[in-house]
């Protein structure tokens, strides 16, 4: 609730409609369920419209081609996406599944929090 409500309360700086925004974003006059909420969901979706954005842009790009504002044939040293690209990235991504999936599974304390290991005590309760 507390980070919350200090970075929404840096909408308040806004001249005239600031405190509006603030009490539109909030649902109310303070940061609640509702909000933490509504958060929770513009994060989980966020993700999903960047990646449909760029989709959509390489889309286009492949389609149509970038501006050439000297009005030239560029197409000349121009490499395909694909296969070029595409295996490329390909590749890159099976190396960093291949490193992840090894250190989760032959060193799975060292991606852990050093926490983990200090001895408990059950007199002592953690901040």
């Amino acid at each position: 609730f507390g980070g919350a409500t200090v970075i929404t309360n840096l909408l308040s700086a806004v001249p005239y409609v600031g405190d509006i925004l603030v009490q539109w974003i909030w649902g109310g006059f303070s940061v609640d369920n509702a909000t933490l909420t509504r958060f929770f969901a513009f994060h989980f979706l966020l993700p999903f419209i960047v990646a449909a954005m760029m989709i959509l842009h390489l889309l286009f790009l492949h389609e149509t081609g970038s501006n050439n504002p000297m009005g030239l044939n560029s197409n000349v040293d121009k490499i395909p996406f694909h296969p070029c690209f595409s295996y490329k990235d390909l590749l890159a991504f099976a190396v960093l599944l291949f490193t992840l999936t090894s250190l989760a599974l032959f060193l799975p304390n060292l991606l852990g929090d050093p926490d983990n290991f200090t001895p408990e005590n059950p007199l002592v309760t953690s901040p």
